[in-house]
């Protein structure tokens, strides 16, 4: 017990002194130990470092989950060290409540059986992202995570005990200061002219006393000096690990660049998909009159089965230049296969399903959908 009081009153007694050190220092009244401009530059490196890794962390899981009751969820699991459930995304389910409705409309009906087709294609838009949100916070946000949690703490531990030595021993050169101060006025020469000896005996105690203590200083100085190398070296080599940590973070950002190319690849590739098979489904945007009580249009939906492309002659106006948006295989000879971003000539003919319109590239032509076109003039 009486070791553990005497522990606690030194402990007190030092970190007294350090709080009189920073203030003076704060108050310009005493000196400050510079560390050399190499260190401080490391220093100054690792600040930026971490300020600009916790942004890029933060902004990343907002990217990823954006409800931020879903991240403090994920947050208090991360903690508790359990297993984050795994969670529906959206996608997924917009995807279930479309094929769910096809099952109440009738799946045999043009609307029920697009909701099935556009459901499915929507799960697989959400298993794509599900896909994306696991690579990437494995092969970007924990590696960010573990620097925050776990080397910047160790640097950050490190430099608080850099800075406690420094104080202690500008604490030391202070009180060393004060020593020689007192040590030459109590060796400065006597006043001859003082008649009482006991005055000159006083005044050679006090120059041996004051002696001590400088001998006593210096060496407290020395000591303090040592432990504050020590811990120079030891919180540089941290801190000039901040290369590594670069190097390991940039290895990083390409997973996650390449998981967000797969990932908007696949979406695409499904849109074109769901794309091209919207386009085969007949066209029911017009009502039957029977069941909806609405006049129908007279002309026919389609006029696949009667036109004939080689018979098709361009009109002498209204002919205009279209943009291809996505690649398109022709489902038959009637149809013209596109490629993206490429141009065409297109116009249309009378009686023919507006959905469609006669593209022309060479000496090729036949009929191509307007979703796949942006027409230019």
């Amino acid at each position: 017990m009486d070791f553990n009081v005497k522990k606690l009153a030194s402990d007190a007694g030092v970190f007294f002194t350090r709080a009189v050190q920073y203030t003076e220092e704060k108050l310009g009244q005493a000196e400050k130990t510079e560390l050399d401009a190499h260190l401080e530059n490391l220093i100054a490196r690792a600040d930026c470092t971490k300020n600009w890794t916790e942004k890029i962390f933060r902004q990343t899981e907002v990217l990823l989950q954006p409800n931020p009751s879903a991240r403090i969820e994920e947050f208090f699991y991360e903690k508790l060290d359990r297993k984050i459930p795994s969670r529906t995304t959206n996608a997924e389910l917009l995807g279930q409540y479309m094929q769910d409705a096809a099952k109440e409309f009738g799946a045999g009906t043009p609307y029920g059986s697009t909701l099935i087709t556009v459901g499915e294609y929507q799960r697989r838009l959400g298993g794509a992202e599900r896909e994306f949100l696991q690579t990437s916070a494995i092969n970007f946000l924990t590696p960010l995570r573990n620097f925050l949690e776990g080397d910047w703490k160790t640097i950050s531990k490190e430099r608080r005990l850099l800075e406690n030595r420094r104080l202690d021993l500008d604490v030391c050169k202070a009180r060393l200061k004060k020593a020689k101060l007192a040590e030459a006025k109590a060796a400065a020469a006597p006043d001859f002219q003082e008649t009482r000896p006991r005055n000159y005996v006083l005044s050679a105690s006090a120059s041996a006393l004051w002696s001590e203590e400088v001998d006593k200083a210096e060496h407290e100085l020395r000591v303090a000096q040592t432990e504050f190398d020590r811990q120079a070296e030891v919180t540089r080599l941290l801190l000039e690990g901040i290369s590594s940590t670069h190097v390991n973070h940039l290895r990083c950002l390409h997973e996650f660049v390449e998981a967000q190319a797969a990932y908007y690849a696949q979406c695409h590739k499904h849109m074109q998909d769901l794309q091209k098979e919207l386009s085969r489904f007949p066209n029911a945007f017009a009502v039957n009159a029977s069941t909806s009580g609405v006049s129908a249009d007279p002309s026919p939906p389609s006029t696949s089965s009667t036109l004939k492309i080689e018979e098709v002659k361009p009109p002498a106006t209204g002919t205009r230049k279209a943009k291809v948006l996505y690649d398109y295989d022709a489902a038959d000879s009637s149809e013209l296969s596109l490629l993206a971003d490429e141009l065409i000539t297109v116009y249309t003919v009378p009686g023919m399903d507006p959905d469609w319109l006669i593209g022309e590239r060479g000496n090729q032509k036949g009929k191509v959908p307007v979703t796949y076109l942006e027409l230019l003039s």
